[in-house]
């Protein structure tokens, strides 16, 4: 019986998503693009899960794009291809709940994509990354010209993409590729700690978070003005906001997520 691509577990409030190709380090193939965007999209629709964690089984998160799957193909064909692994992204960034990397091991090509894409990442120590695309002939895909210039700036995402090296946990924390760095071996328990706690958070802002990071950069900042006021007018009107002024008056932890009145 051949192994699920993508495993799903739900703890607590949080979906864990787990690419399960161990004995391929994770290796991106068709049937593991369309299982992950279905698992995040699955997630994003259930009212129960507040928060997501990526991870990979075994001892890499995900060594790239499966190069044995890959071959000469006309632009048509391979534009399909790409906007499978696409897919992918947009669930990440279309969902207003926070997802959470953890990465141990290998994060290579569109590993390291994956991992930019996401809203929070957490290394392990022995973590490594890197923008292998060219080493095939490739430029990248899976978001890298979004994701990487926005954690680490322009400059420096021109250089991972042109020269690509291994960068390790410590130095990907420094230049801002990762957030967090832990113990070998405690990345997926570390990560789902952190969604445990984005989990408990105010849905509605966060979500609200996510969108307006997402629009800042390509609008201007008179325009964003705007929409900052608009989405806060909306959140005004919240039970979080409710929930969250009445837990302040009352000198106790809010607790989101629950229905206006609570804690009265």
């Amino acid at each position: 019986m051949t192994a699920a691509a993508v495993l799903t577990e739900q703890i607590g409030a949080v979906a864990v998503v787990t690419m399960n190709r161990p004995d391929k380090l994770n290796a991106i193939d068709i049937p593991l693009r369309l299982a992950l965007a279905d698992a995040i999209e699955a997630a994003d629709g259930d009212a129960s899960v507040r928060a997501i964690v990526l991870t990979g089984a075994g001892r890499a998160f995900c060594s790239g794009g499966d190069i044995a799957s890959m071959d000469r193909m006309t632009p048509q064909d391979a534009l399909e291809r790409a906007q499978l692994a696409q897919r992918v992204i947009r669930a990440i960034w279309s969902t207003g709940k926070p997802v959470v990397a953890a990465v141990e091991g290998a994060a290579f090509g569109a590993g390291t994509a994956l991992a930019a894409a996401c809203d929070r990442v957490v290394a392990a120590h022995d973590a490594k990354f890197a923008t292998t695309f060219t080493k095939v002939g490739l430029a990248g895909d899976m978001g890298a010209y979004v994701s990487l210039p926005t954690r680490v700036g322009v400059a420096r995402a021109r250089q991972m993409l042109m020269l690509p090296k291994t960068v390790g946990a410590q130095e990907a924390l420094e230049i801002g590729l990762v957030d967090a760095v832990v113990e070998t071996g405690t990345a997926r328990a570390a990560a789902l700690d952190d969604a445990t706690q984005l989990a408990a958070g105010p849905a509605d802002a966060l979500a609200v978070i996510k969108l307006l990071l997402a629009e800042a950069s390509g609008s201007s900042p008179f325009i964003m003005l705007d929409r900052e006021a608009a989405e806060q007018a909306v959140l005004f009107g919240s039970d979080d906001f409710v929930e969250g002024i009445t837990a302040f008056r009352e000198r106790r932890p809010a607790v989101f997520g629950t229905k206006e009145g609570v804690g009265e």
